[in-house]
């Protein structure tokens, strides 16, 4: 692989196993292991948009580019959900309602970039304007990701080790709210992939 023009792309992988080294710290019962992991989360998310940012100023902008995003979105914010949910710290429900969203909107995608179509940019699938603002505008995917964000770091700050009871409470009434703010952004943003899947499937068969 030519590392120097697959930044972008390396970045995007890379920020997946620091998910995954996040999550793990958080299964050591040590206050200690779940700071780090609060500042790798964060890192994680930094690194979302720095692959974003390097692929446009470098020009490494590419179908595998946007995949590969989309792919690594797909699998931290799963993780941090479904690790949530099996600690005990969040309903099932927010799992459930995460996965099924990524396999409803992926799959419609998958026919969008067989046709020479992808999720963001030029050649977006969303052909209304109400569709590219809640699917692709900087509004819609900054406070989602702000949201997801501030979720997870408050969610592990609420159950890190020895944490003041009191403090502990109010964090996690606050976490909770993002928490859902987040899942319904996640829902949300998948409405317009949805409701223009038509098109894909106009001159095609079952």
């Amino acid at each position: 692989m030519d590392i120097k023009n697959n930044t972008a792309n390396i970045v995007s992988i890379s920020r997946v196993f620091v998910a995954f080294i996040a999550i793990g710290l958080l299964y050591l019962d040590s206050r200690t292991a779940y700071l780090i992991s609060l500042l790798l989360t964060i890192i994680a998310f930094i690194m979302d948009g720095v692959d974003g940012y390097i692929a446009r100023k470098y020009n490494q902008a590419s179908e595998l580019g946007s995949v590969l995003d989309i792919m690594g979105d797909r699998i931290v914010e799963a993780s941090y959900w479904i690790a949530f949910a099996v600690m005990g710290w969040l309903p099932i429900l927010f799992p459930i309602v995460c996965v099924t969203r990524a396999f409803t909107t992926d799959s419609i995608r998958s026919v969008a970039l067989s046709k020479g179509m992808t999720a963001f940019g030029e050649k977006s699938m969303q052909s209304t304007e109400w569709g590219k603002f809640i699917c692709a505008s900087k509004f819609m995917r900054i406070s989602y990701a702000v949201a997801k964000v501030a979720a997870f770091v408050l969610i592990i700050a609420a159950y890190t080790p020895d944490i003041n009871f009191n403090l502990a409470d109010g964090i996690r009434f606050i976490a909770e709210i993002l928490a859902w703010i987040a899942i319904i952004f996640c829902v949300v943003r998948a409405i317009p992939v949805v409701a223009e899947s038509g098109k894909l499937f106009e001159n095609g068969k079952n």
